[in-house]
């Protein structure tokens, strides 16, 4: 039980440090740009050059776009916690419940995301704009997704505690001799 609350409070001071850092503020910033830029292009041009596309090119910019945003909106809300924690109006403990985590990410053209021939081809007709916003929100999620598991490592039940604290709550209680 002790390993459990020490683990809880260390998680929440990881929490807090990253909501103060400038990795935060950096990421913050590209995180809202890239949602900005995103909503700007699929408003604007990248409506008038989905409406030049076949088809196919057409049916394949739709559900790029659609992954597209469902991955910044996950992106947008993450971060969105994160400056709650840093502007006190969530606390690093309640950033930690598991609804707060960065979803499941959304299928991706490259990973198998495109189910026939067709569709594949159509998906090398996007235009530009469009597969550099995909990559560069890839990445993006990428990114934060890895910072969230290490952020919130054992924050799930189903997921393993961390080798390396479990090794110096050991030596802590080692240390620090019997309670009492």
């Amino acid at each position: 039980m002790v390993n459990e609350a020490g683990s809880a409070m260390e998680r929440r001071n990881v929490v807090q440090d990253f909501a103060q850092s400038e990795l935060f503020d950096r990421t913050f910033r590209e995180g809202m740009e890239l949602v900005e830029l995103a909503a700007v292009y699929l408003d604007g041009p990248g409506r008038q050059e989905s409406k030049l596309l076949s088809r196919n090119a057409a049916l394949a910019y739709a559900a790029e776009s659609m992954r597209l945003t469902t991955r910044l909106m996950q992106v947008a809300s993450w971060l969105l916690v994160q400056r709650a924690v840093r502007e006190c109006d969530m606390s690093a403990q309640e950033a930690c419940d598991p609804r707060y985590r960065i979803g499941p990410k959304p299928a991706q053209r490259r990973e198998g995301g495109l189910r026939t021939v067709t569709e594949a081809d159509a998906a090398e007709h996007l235009p530009a704009g469009l597969t550099d916003l995909v990559d560069r929100s890839e990445r993006l999620y990428d990114r934060i997704s890895h910072l969230d598991r290490r952020m919130y490592l054992g924050a799930d039940q189903d997921e393993r505690p961390n080798p390396v604290l479990s090794q110096f709550e050991r030596l802590r209680a080692a240390y620090d001799g019997p309670a009492g």
